[in-house]
């Protein structure tokens, strides 16, 4: 988890407020219910809910058969959740039974204050992944030198989080002295990109910017095993691997000092063909261009605001907006907005998720 400020939400329970208008219910579009300031978990739980091979691994019974029997209240509420959310009937359901059992390990969540969609984010994607991971061998491969790379057999625990969310990526690490370039592999399941303008700039802007070249120097230098002392360096990092659903964290603060602020830059994102080629390894460019599937957003400041999120249904393959237990469909055009703060892209079309087990 960074340790670096994050956005809050500190909102009203929106179940007094009036529901939106009548309309047909549909698989996945299902409203939750806010336990007080849970707005932040609602807006995740709706972008995970529309992520069809994820709900389908739940609907399907699949993860029983995975499941840690020391770590499952947190994946079977998850299951049961997902389920109602999918098959039930209701316009909007109570996320307690899940709450409960994340709390049970994580007590802040249960203290009805404030929280960061993305720290819950990547606790929620971590748990799961604990409960349901197998340890098995893959091949991977290594760099040995900037001209040439080889496999070797690697042990690794794999899980349905893993398999869709997780990428790599690569640092290389170059000493301005002698110019020996080593390389660093680091696995992630979000990326925090920076914002590099105040008031609008594209994804691609953001993306630039997390992948250009740093140089580490003064008290940033980094020891080099040729050199043997501390060099200045150049460091450049690359996806070598890149997960099928890949999100991207705004870092929407700014520190001055000691003073903190939300960064309100209108971030220009496509909902279709975002092209990662130019930041992907070139011998690991083998997928393809990636569609917008869910956003969250944040109204607000660093102390307090609301959650919400965007997601697009597997079935209607229509846009909706997620307010806690308001459900509405929108247009393509309301996807894009100031306020998103987590963006879920996906490079495969979603089929619809089939319950495959009887219930």
């Amino acid at each position: 988890l960074t340790s670096e400020p994050s956005l809050h939400a500190e909102c009203a329970d929106y179940d007094s407020l009036p529901e939106s208008e009548t309309q047909p219910h549909f698989q996945g579009v299902t409203g939750l219910r806010n336990l007080g300031n849970t707005c932040y978990m609602n807006a995740i739980l709706q972008c995970l809910c529309s992520i069809s091979p994820l709900v389908e691994y739940f609907l399907s019974g699949k993860y029983i058969t995975a499941l840690q029997k020391d770590c499952s209240d947190v994946t079977t509420a998850f299951a049961y959740l997902m389920t109602d959310m999918w098959l039930g009937d209701s316009e909007c359901v109570s996320p307690e039974i899940f709450l409960s059992a994340l709390g049970s390990l994580y007590p802040a969540f249960l203290k009805k204050t404030q929280q960061d969609a993305q720290e819950f984010l990547i606790y929620v994607l971590n748990e799961l992944h604990e409960a349901l991971k197998k340890h098995c061998q893959r091949r991977a491969h290594e760099k040995k030198s900037a001209q040439r790379c080889c496999r070797k057999v690697m042990a690794s625990e794999t899980s349905i989080i893993t398999r869709l969310f997780e990428g790599q990526l690569s640092y290389s690490i170059t000493c301005l002295k002698c110019e020996n370039c080593t390389y660093r592999n680091e696995v992630f399941t979000v990326l925090s990109l920076p914002i590099p303008s105040e008031y609008e700039c594209s994804l691609q802007d953001c993306l630039q910017c997390f992948f250009q070249q740093d140089t580490l120097t003064w008290n940033n230098q980094i020891h080099c095993s040729f050199c043997e002392i501390k060099q200045e360096t150049a460091v450049r990092s690359t996806i070598s691997k890149a997960p099928k659903i890949i999100v991207f964290h705004l870092k929407r603060f700014d520190i001055q000092g000691t003073v903190k602020r939300k960064l309100r830059t209108d971030v220009r994102y496509p909902l279709t063909n975002l092209d990662l080629t130019p930041y992907i390894c070139p011998i690991f460019r083998k997928h393809p261009k990636y569609n917008l599937c869910a956003v969250v957003n944040h109204f607000g400041d660093l102390d307090g605001g609301h959650y919400t999120a965007f997601c697009k249904n597997a079935v209607t393959q229509a846009w909706y907006s997620f307010d806690d237990t308001r459900v509405s469909e929108i247009p393509d055009t309301s996807v894009q907005t100031a306020t998103a703060y987590l963006l879920f892209y996906s490079c495969q079309p979603f089929s619809i998720p089939i319950q495959t087990r009887k219930s």
